[in-house]
């Protein structure tokens, strides 16, 4: 994978993409390039209007381009039980489970879950549950969830998932990120298993340290304006592009011969670089843990794998 770009997205003529998070930063990028390459793409957005403005924008950059908005809150099941069921597509053939929120203020869903666990793990595997039916009919279909550099600095905590005996933002977040990374490797280890899902890539990818506007919210959010600027500054200063960023997430989604449970970053100390396989901390591969963390997600959201058993 060595140099691997944006010019090496394979022809995706023909496929049906949905990524979340797709209005602004990695997703937006995402999207403009699976387009740019052929791909019917979904824009799963929760501001109608961002993600209004985001289509205009992209059949701008990519004229002809096949994309649509769909509106969606990850933060309220809801509304991605409404989604899911408002797909008139059969076949999907990449999910790009993009969508996150970073280091916030303590704060809850419209469920009542931990804001950063319940956006970053609980809202994707719900919707990778309801989406399953579609994704099994695709050959070659494939799942990327999008993980964090930052997931080492803590495991999940499933007898306190909505951290009420102690909230950090940072603790919170890397929680979250390792429940990606846990997901991806429990829902690979159950495709395998599974005749129907074989075929079915669950991989995980993350951007290194890319300027977007997912490390000025929570300071914004908690009027903290000196931690904001320095966010600011450390973009302008060290980050890499919002396009460098969102290449593994491409590498990850297009490129031939990924492998089930792979983990795709930038290059260089997991910082920037061309796609590379990443470094994981070894709780995000322990298989009794992740059939813990399955059966919590499954008993907190409604939402069950019915094709695909322990």
């Amino acid at each position: 994978m060595t140099g691997w770009s944006e010019r090496d997205i394979p022809d995706q003529d023909g496929r049906v993409a949905v990524v979340t998070g797709a209005n602004s930063g990695l997703g937006y990028v995402a999207a403009r390039e699976l387009a740019r390459k052929g791909a019917r793409v979904v824009l799963a957005c929760r501001s109608e209007a961002r993600g209004s403005a985001a289509v205009e924008r992209l059949l701008g950059e990519v004229p002809g381009a096949r994309v649509e908005l769909g509106r969606l809150d990850l933060g309220d099941l809801a509304s991605v039980r409404a989604f899911a069921s408002g797909l008139p597509y059969e076949r999907i053939d990449l999910l790009l489970n993009n969508a996150g929120v970073m280091a916030l203020p303590r704060g809850t869903t419209a469920d009542g879950f931990e804001t950063q666990f319940g956006v970053n793990h609980l809202g994707h595997f719900a919707l990778t549950g309801l989406l399953l039916p579609a994704l099994l009919a695709a050959p070659g279909a494939r799942v990327v969830t999008v993980s964090s550099m930052m997931h080492v600095l803590a495991n999940i905590d499933l007898g306190d998932v909505d951290c009420v005996r102690r909230y950090g933002r940072w603790v919170a977040y890397a929680r979250s990120k390792s429940a990606n990374l846990l997901f991806t490797h429990e829902l690979a280890r159950r495709l395998a298993a599974s005749g129907e899902g074989s075929h079915v890539v669950a991989a995980a990818a993350h951007p290194g340290y890319a300027a977007t506007n997912l490390q000025t919210t929570g300071p914004r959010m908690e009027g903290r304006g000196l931690a904001e600027r320095a966010m600011r500054a450390g973009n302008r200063l060290f980050a890499q592009s919002a396009e460098a960023g969102a290449l593994p997430l491409l590498y990850a989604a297009t490129a031939p011969g990924v492998r089930p449970d792979s983990f795709t970053g930038p290059s260089f100390a997991m910082w920037r670089g061309a796609p590379a396989p990443a470094r994981r901390a070894p709780w995000t591969v322990d298989d009794a843990m992740g059939e813990r963390l399955w059966a919590a997600s499954e008993r907190l959201t409604g939402v069950t794998y019915g094709a695909l058993k322990g």
